[in-house]
């Protein structure tokens, strides 16, 4: 009997203290409540741009700056359409992951990937009129993705709430239009909350117009705030790691290789081609993204290529392994890897870093060809090639009229015609070529045929 009371005594212990939908653990009030009186340091950085690699950099940047001031809070002020889901995902891991709590302020919009974004922070403020949610995935053009990307996407919302104690049926709403949950959202529609419906459900703590307010809403009286700065370098870096930018980069590479290899010699085109890789690597091994052995896979892809061209007759597999070696090192520098260790990277940015080459390297291609083919087939661009056809009418010749009177004359070969060689006639000395096997150095030779600017020869 004592055994069975016990049990039950337990068990309703148990289920007391088990959460409910919506509790969670708020780090910003046990902060707040654990130093009374006391001067919060909060970091601030925007995101108000395409959520995309250079906006992770900026998270990134902004992480280690907050660690090394020890700042209390970290507050980010949003204003976003949303953007690429694997950069959203990478920041919302380390918002999750992060020691120092997160605030939000979405100033107005916090769509798609900036939805998933500010799930992962700690609280969430909104200004009055603004938006959260729709966070469907699209593509370019604004269709949706096939269901394997929805679901991905899926599974991150609804985990997300999760961990933060928001309801993850609701956000999971926001991802699959099939989702309805009564006195929310009806099926067939993406959820999307105004401000006040985000309070209204637990996803967000409360409206307000300003940082201050954001801050005094969330308890935090005393505080300075320090915002991120920008260098020149960090710009310009950010602006080089921009999928766009990379592609054109990529372009650039291509299409300088594809120029250098159509004309003789060394020239702008294969400068333009290395000036193009070096801003593709530079920022990316610069931020510890593309390693060594990445960057050399490349190298040794153009090599091969080269190679192929010009010392092994035809296209084999020696120019096919060289341009997979191109692309393979093009798209992995892409990707913030430990070696061949993908552990933990989303399929979806390994997916895109391989079409954005890809896709680059076909429209490099396709345009070089283009290109190639306007440039130097019309009379506009005549001081890069020649134009001028030179008749036989007009008294142009490739055949030395002396040499084609050598025929039916007698010499010495001067070297062992193996089959080519040198041979003298009238004290002059010429190539000439054996008609048929070697003949030995100081032998009579005769004349036989003049072709192609070649003495042909036979034992006399």
């Amino acid at each position: 009997m004592k055994l069975i009371k016990l049990f039950f005594f337990t068990t309703i212990i148990f289920i007391i203290t088990l959460p409910v939908k919506g509790e969670r653990y708020d780090r910003v009030s046990e902060a707040v409540e654990a130093s009374p009186g006391k001067e919060f340091l909060v970091y601030k950085f925007p995101i108000r741009e395409q959520i995309a690699p250079p906006v992770v950099r900026m998270t990134e940047k902004a992480l280690e700056e907050a660690d090394s001031l020890n700042a209390d809070f970290i507050l980010i002020h949003m204003n976003t359409y949303g953007g690429m889901v694997e950069s959203a995902d990478s920041i919302r891991t380390k918002v999750m992951q992060s020691p120092i709590p997160f605030i939000v302020f979405i100033d107005n919009n916090a769509a798609s990937a900036g939805a998933l974004i500010s799930i992962a922070a700690d609280r969430i403020y909104m200004r009055p009129g603004g938006n959260i949610g729709a966070a469907t995935v699209v593509d370019q053009t604004g269709a949706e993705v096939p269901d394997k990307f929805q679901s991905y996407m899926r599974s991150t919302m609804r985990s997300t709430a999760e961990a933060k104690g928001r309801d993850p049926d609701i956000a999971q709403a926001m991802v699959d239009p099939s989702i309805e949950i009564e006195g929310v959202i009806e099926e067939g529609k993406v959820l999307t909350f105004t401000a006040s419906e985000a309070v209204k459900w637990g996803f967000s703590e409360g409206m307000a117009e300003s940082t201050g307010q954001v801050l005094e809403l969330a308890g935090i009286e005393n505080y300075r705030i320090v915002e991120q700065q920008l260098t020149f370098t960090d710009r310009f870096i950010n602006f080089l790691i921009n999928p766009v930018v990379s592609g054109i980069l990529i372009m650039l590479i291509l299409g300088g290789l594809y120029f250098e290899l159509q004309t003789p010699g060394i020239g702008f085109p294969l400068l333009l081609s290395v000036i193009a890789a070096t801003l593709y690597f530079a920022p990316l091994y610069v931020e510890g993204i593309a390693e060594n052995w990445e960057i050399a896979l490349f190298i040794v892809g153009v090599i091969l290529i080269g190679v192929e061209l010009f010392a092994i007759p035809g296209f084999g597999f020696t120019g096919i392994l060289g341009v997979l070696m191109v692309i393979v090192g093009l798209a992995l520098a892409m990707i913030d890897s430990n070696g061949l260790d993908f552990t933990g990277i989303p399929a979806s940015e390994i997916l895109t870093s391989f079409l954005i080459v890809i896709i680059a390297f076909f429209l490099s291609l396709s345009t070089s060809m283009y290109l190639s083919q306007k440039l130097f087939s019309t009379s506009r661009f005549g001081e890069l090639a020649l134009d001028t056809v030179q008749n036989t009418s007009s008294g142009y010749s490739s055949v030395n009229p002396a040499m084609a009177n050598l025929k039916g004359k007698t010499g010495i070969t001067k070297t062992m015609l193996r089959p080519s060689g040198k041979i003298e006639i009238d004290d002059d000395v010429y190539d000439a070529t054996a008609l048929t096997g070697f003949i030995d150095k100081g032998e009579k030779v005769k004349v036989v045929k003049y072709e192609t600017s070649q003495v042909f020869v036979v034992k006399a």
